[in-house]
């Protein structure tokens, strides 16, 4: 398989890239003065109605725009970001369709700052603009050429044509290389396809090593000289799950009974009080961050994880437990992946292509108009 050695993304080093590591949300948050005149714009802008309290048609935009700050996809995408829009929501209404005020709109928007600014800090997140030049440098490197043979011996198309082997291998290649993430709806159509068109006819030939090694690299110019046209803006950033966030949410007995009583807070109750196994999962995702976990949904590896040590808990079988209960299967289930992180770590680099500068792609922390 074709793997990096650990992506170092040399890009980091650039000053002309910027690293988002949570301390300017972390100083809005912490100046009263400055972080009170903040929320009372972002009221005043929400309250359509200026009757002093938002509905839950007026908190749609700010929870839109935790969203687009948090790097989810617009609303009604997919069924998994809906369903953490709706926890957003959530979140500020108390699961209720009331109203809410003022103070309640500022708690629970200083929690989610404050829960940004912290996932941040442990994983910074660098804003690479990818415009062509580290992409020249490979392709003029002595490791070029090998590196597509390794790519085209690894690429397993039986009946591809030459333009199935390019896509893939474009695919292969990463933001180390001077590559922004080629399954990239943007990239796909704003770079890798008009590259491919001026290669003009014979991409449905099959293919051969020779004609690959020929025509990637004819592909690959026009691909750099498309990112000199057009810049791709790529949050990157690289997370090892080792468990470590786990320990230290264990040994602080305070901070952890504080994040369990916040995750099993939304979580439905019946009649006597009790709590349903199967809400073990959600429970989980909630406190996901305060554990140094990735939400569900984000990362493969790590649903596989979390998801094999809902299962030990029998978190499926529908039976409901007193609160105590559901509090300590969940100490339990961190426990496990704790485990099994300490034994087998997870490292997963993640690019995410943001087509516009982060700090403009939601609205939540620009500056409202007085």
């Amino acid at each position: 398989m074709h793997k990096k050695s650990g992506v170092s993304v040399k890009e980091e080093k650039k000053s002309s890239n910027e690293v988002m590591d949570g301390s300017d949300i972390m100083e809005l948050v912490e100046n009263e003065k400055v972080f009170t005149n903040f929320v009372d714009h972002k009221f005043q802008e929400l309250d359509v109605d200026c009757d002093g309290k938002l509905s839950v048609k007026e908190l749609k935009p700010a929870v839109q725009d935790i969203g687009a700050a948090l790097g989810l996809p617009a609303q009604g995408t997919s069924a998994e970001s809906d369903y953490i829009y709706t926890e957003v929501l959530n979140e500020f209404t108390h699961g209720k369709q009331e109203k809410i005020s003022k103070t309640e709109f500022k708690e629970v928007l200083s929690d989610f700052l404050a829960g940004m600014a912290a996932g941040l800090k442990r994983d910074p997140v660098v804003i690479l603009r990818i415009d062509g030049e580290d992409l020249r440098e490979f392709v003029k490197s002595p490791s070029f050429e090998p590196e597509l043979v390794s790519i085209f011996s690894e690429i397993e198309l039986p009946n591809g044509s030459l333009k199935d082997y390019i896509v893939k291998a474009f695919e292969k290649l990463t933001v180390d290389d001077g590559m922004p993430p080629a399954t990239d709806p943007w990239v796909i159509s704003n770079i890798v396809e008009p590259a491919l068109e001026s290669l003009g006819g014979g991409l449905e030939q099959q293919v051969t090593q020779e004609i690959f090694l020929s025509e990637f690299a004819k592909a690959v110019e026009n691909v750099v000289q498309l990112l000199h046209e057009q810049p791709a803006i790529v949050a990157h950033s690289q997370n090892t799950f080792d468990g470590s966030g786990i320990r230290r949410l264990l040994s602080n007995k305070f901070e952890l009974e504080k994040t369990l009583d916040s995750a099993i807070k939304s979580v439905p109750k019946d009649r006597h009080g009790k709590i349903s196994k199967e809400y073990l999962g959600p429970a989980l995702d909630s406190l996901a961050a305060f554990a140094g976990l990735p939400p569900l949904g984000a990362v493969d590896q790590m649903d596989s994880i979390m998801t094999e040590a809902l299962k030990m808990f029998d978190a499926g079988d529908g039976k409901t437990v007193k609160e105590e209960e559901f509090k300590k299967l969940l100490r339990e289930v961190i426990g496990s992946i704790m485990l099994q992180l300490e034994g087998n770590p997870v490292s997963v680099s993640i690019n995410s292509v943001v087509h516009e500068p982060v700090a403009s792609s939601s609205t939540l922390l620009q500056p409202s108009s007085p």
